[in-house]
């Protein structure tokens, strides 16, 4: 069974920097596209960034709030992870962050809706303060 656990979410102050991580239990992160999204209290879930399934492509949110610059997704294939490495944190960046995988090899982007992918993890808290 496909799934994603997240860890390493947790309380900093503004400036700070983070690194998620997310483990894939049962099969390889090799061909898999993974994702980073969040949800933040009162807020939809957003798109925060991605890595297509080859690894060769990579996707970051384009909101006003953008992520770009700041946060850098990657993975290691030795230990089946993805990180998402958060710089120079902000309180708008207090969010549930949730990482999810999609298993369609034939697809290559964007991978910035939530529909696209099949699992998802529980979610590990991150809390900026000011």
């Amino acid at each position: 069974q496909v799934q994603p656990v997240e860890s390493g979410g947790g309380l900093v102050q503004a400036g700070d920097s983070l690194r998620l991580s997310c483990a894939l239990s049962g099969p390889t992160i090799r061909g898999y596209a993974m994702g980073w999204f969040r949800q933040a209290p009162g807020k939809e879930r957003e798109f925060v960034t991605a890595l297509s399934w080859s690894g060769s492509n990579t996707f970051y949110a384009d909101s006003a709030d953008s992520v770009k610059g700041r946060f850098t997704i990657s993975r290691d294939y030795a230990r089946n992870t993805v990180y998402l490495q958060m710089n120079s944190l902000k309180p708008e960046d207090t969010a549930i962050y949730y990482c999810a995988a999609d298993d369609d090899p034939t697809y290559s982007g964007p991978y910035d809706s939530d529909a696209r992918y099949k699992y998802w993890g529980q979610g590990t808290q991150v809390t900026v303060s000011s």
